[in-house]
């Protein structure tokens, strides 16, 4: 066998892109895309009569003192049923990882843990527990099974299955997500695959969605360049969803007085069931009144129109995944979102891709509406998608003592610092009064 560190993009990607093993998140392009979060990648492969047998994205972080650790996003591109060659990679990614001076090295394999139903309840026969104590006894130090946002990425998500007729995509949506669906566009919004040129429109949906849910955002130039770099090589799309705002208000303005006709329309002499129509005439009177909430929002925006919703795209070999995207806080009401979604998934069904991937959900099944994770979740649970459950995350210990340095007493120190800080600056404002 042959460690290569520095593997081209032509003979990398040439393994990763043809390999069931893959994940976008593997590619070359990510690792090019992270230098913005200031990683070096490297790209590592182990050869076997010349010809790649493994290889992985190793993404550098440097620390103080010429140190570093490296990541390893969604784990190596390997089959980790093949003991004998994880075991391989793992003792010459060691010699590697010693050599530049790693502490250790972060890997989150995109590896099943089994089968789930949406209820989270274990079903079939599929069970890795073997493989995470299999990584253990290579010295991986497992780091759980969480079921929030703690790690690197999120280990759980929803994976629609999209290598099946279309009508049975469709039907595996839950109810109330078809029913939104089967009313079509009623709207008149402009669905479409924008360009770099649109980055601002997607801003300000980001924008809005961190300031709703409390999500950290990055700078507007990371998501152009995550675009751009992998636009270039045709895998990725940004979709927007915009409203022509006097075109929405047509539609509620007609239906408003649709209802009113209808509620005209009754003659309570002529029907014998006074009370029955009486609460027909309060159900018309009440869904008048929701009508005229929306056109009172709908009359204070004052733009022509409005970008509702976006999703930036990646798509990697068999799968397409919805990784950057948000919602605008006004017109919530037109479901801009479920159109937006049914569109991608539809393009990834036409294009021959076999699974939507919704980057990222809680492990939390059943969320309680209090939960900020309940919005989300439940958007994505009724897309009809797999509750997907992943291995979870590990670390390959490289040095020890500077690894209980990094991971227990860097944190203390600095917590310490940051409560001594703001300890200070009480003082001092009390004392300035």
């Amino acid at each position: 066998m042959e460690f290569i560190d520095n593997l081209s993009k032509k003979e990398y990607e040439n393994f990763v892109s043809n390999s069931e093993h893959s994940h976008f998140m593997q590619s070359y392009d990510f690792g090019q895309i992270r230098k913005d979060k200031g990683f070096i990648p490297h790209y590592v492969g182990l050869k076997k009569d010349k010809k790649l047998v493994c290889c992985a994205l190793l993404l550098e972080k440097k620390l103080p003192f010429n140190y570093c650790y490296l990541y390893s996003p969604r784990g190596f591109v390997i089959d980790f049923n093949d003991k004998n060659l994880v075991k391989e990679f793992t003792s010459y990614l060691k010699e590697y990882a010693k050599k530049i001076k790693a502490i250790f090295v972060k890997v989150d394999p995109a590896v099943k843990l089994h089968n789930l139903d949406v209820n989270g309840e274990v079903v079939g026969d599929l069970d890795n527990h073997d493989l995470v104590s299999f990584l253990e006894s290579l010295n991986y130090k497992h780091l759980g099974y969480n079921l929030g946002f703690e790690n690197e990425q999120p280990r759980f998500t929803f994976r629609i299955d999209l290598d099946k007729k279309w009508d049975e995509v469709y039907q595996s949506m839950h109810p109330t997500t078809r029913k939104i669906l089967n009313k079509g566009n009623q709207y008149n919004l402009d669905v479409y695959i924008g360009d770099e040129d649109d980055i601002d429109d997607f801003y300000i949906t980001m924008k809005e969605t961190s300031k709703r849910e409390g999500i950290i955002q990055a700078p507007i130039k990371y998501y152009l360049d995550f675009y751009k770099i992998f636009n270039k090589d045709g895998l990725s799309d940004l979709y927007i969803v915009k409203a022509n705002i006097k075109k929405v208000e047509k539609v509620f303005s007609d239906r408003a007085k649709e209802i009113k006709v209808k509620i005209n329309s009754f003659d309570e002499e002529k029907y014998k069931n006074k009370d029955k129509i009486k609460n027909k005439i309060n159900e018309l009177n009440n869904q008048l009144n929701k009508i005229n909430k929306e056109l009172d929002e709908i009359k204070k925006i004052d733009s022509k129109e409005v970008v509702l919703s976006s999703i930036i795209t990646v798509k990697y070999r068999d799968k397409v995944w919805t990784v950057h995207g948000g919602n605008n806080s006004c017109l919530m009401g037109l479901n801009a979102n479920y159109l937006l979604y049914f569109t991608i998934m539809k393009d990834a069904f036409d294009n021959g891709y076999k699974v939507m991937d919704c980057f990222g959900t809680c492990g939390i099944p059943n969320p309680d509406k209090t939960n900020p994770i309940y919005g989300i979740h439940s958007f994505k649970k009724r897309l009809g998608g797999e509750y997907t459950e992943f291995i979870g995350e590990f670390d390959l210990i490289i040095k020890p003592f500077m690894y209980f340095m990094f991971t227990k007493l860097i944190p203390i120190y600095r917590k310490l610092v940051k409560m001594r800080t703001r300890k200070e600056s009480t003082h001092e404002a009390s004392r300035t009064k």
